[in-house]
């Protein structure tokens, strides 16, 4: 099995990646329930009479999203979080803004939930009252929305990031300097003629060519430290995991950083005659594209203000019926079969009640019947 098989067979090519077109509609669609919904929860209280509640647009929800992101990376790095939580804990949180809307759930609250929720997700343990006390909130409100993250998530929490396949790409680099790295199958090429090619190598623009190996060297680091950077930046804060496979992204902010690098690369994997080549160079050079285009991770005076107007916008347009996530889930509590939209309704109580019985059941059949004292 090719490394490509193994990742279409991940829940993150099933079930999170589209293509521009179908990440658009499925935001758009998103947007236009959550507004119904706001609108008919102020019917029902009275408070506005009028169809035509100001809601958020598509692209005001991206902006507050991409805004949360921005702090979400802020408060990991404060934390000093490994990076795959910092990078899980964002998808996590544009994951749940594809089928759930800010006007729905603020981010602010699935923010803190999403990085505890990451931080399990990546063996990285906090009990939940230190990471409660490291935001200065209580404990249930990080848990409440826990349930309600999850089923954003469609109860799949593995997220497949590029990290890994750029530490692989970065040590053939430094095999194939030493005179031991293999081409990929139908390139023909001996490690020395590898080794040799390198040193032939056009420089990145701006830099003169390498004298010697120790150079070359030196190249790869600093074109890995780049690549690093961005993947850590640019590619959370885009859409990019979401149209792209982790290996492509990885191989973007190589040709970003040192595109002569790049092509080497990929020459020592794919014969010059492959008819994929083209193919590959093209969704590499339009992931680039888009990892350029990523908003800066400090905004500027006039993004601020931009923000400002959005968040006193969603004050005025969130949905009253979801204000408390805290009251919600303690209600749920209380009474796990309550209708009304927040709680179960008796058809999914029940068929939880048949799945919970049903594995018991097998649990029984697994280790054996209950075992009992027999006296006499």
């Amino acid at each position: 099995m090719t490394e490509d098989d193994i990742y279409r067979a991940s829940t993150q090519y099933r079930l999170w990646s589209f293509t521009p077109e179908t990440l658009a509609s499925l935001r758009a669609t998103t947007n236009a329930a959550a507004a119904d919904s706001v609108r008919a929860a102020f019917r029902n209280l009275e408070q506005h009479v009028e169809d035509h509640t100001d809601c958020l647009t598509i692209e005001e929800e991206q902006k507050i999203v991409s805004y949360y992101c921005l702090k979400t990376l802020e408060f990991v790095d404060f934390c000093e979080y490994p990076t795959n939580v910092k990078a899980t804990a964002v998808q996590y949180l544009k994951r749940f803004y594809l089928t759930n809307s800010p006007m729905t759930y603020h981010p602010k609250e699935i923010m803190q939930t999403a990085v505890y929720l990451a931080m399990k997700a990546e063996d990285t343990f906090h009990s939940v009252r230190s990471f409660a006390e490291k935001l200065d909130v209580t404990t249930e409100s990080i848990l409440a929305s826990e349930f309600l993250l999850t089923q954003g998530l469609r109860f799949t929490f593995d997220v497949r990031h590029p990290f890994h396949g750029l530490e692989g790409g970065f040590m053939e680099l430094l095999a194939f300097t030493n005179g031991k790295g293999e081409a990929g199958p139908g390139v023909k090429k001996s490690p020395k003629e590898i080794r040799e090619e390198m040193l032939d190598m056009s420089p990145p623009p701006g830099k003169s060519k390498a004298k010697d190996i120790k150079e070359i060297v030196i190249r790869c680091q600093t074109a890995h430290g780049k690549a690093k950077e961005l993947l850590k930046t640019s590619a959370l804060l885009t859409d990019a995991y979401f149209l792209y496979s982790p290996s492509q992204l990885w191989l973007s902010t190589l040709l970003i950083v040192d595109e002569p690098l790049a092509r080497f690369y990929l020459d020592t994997k794919l014969p010059l005659t492959s008819e994929v080549k083209p193919k590959i160079f093209t969704a590499l050079r339009q992931c680039a594209e888009m990892l350029r285009s990523s908003p800066a991770t400090q905004p500027d005076k006039e993004e601020k203000k931009e923000l400002k107007r959005i968040q006193k916008k969603l004050e005025q347009c969130r949905n009253p019926q979801k204000l408390d996530l805290v009251a919600i889930n303690r209600a749920q509590k209380r009474d796990p079969d309550m209708n009304g939209g927040d709680g179960l309704d008796e058809n999914v109580a029940k068929r939880r009640k048949l799945e919970r019985e049903q594995s018991m059941k097998e649990s029984e059949d697994l280790f054996g019947p209950v075992l009992t004292d027999k006296k006499g």
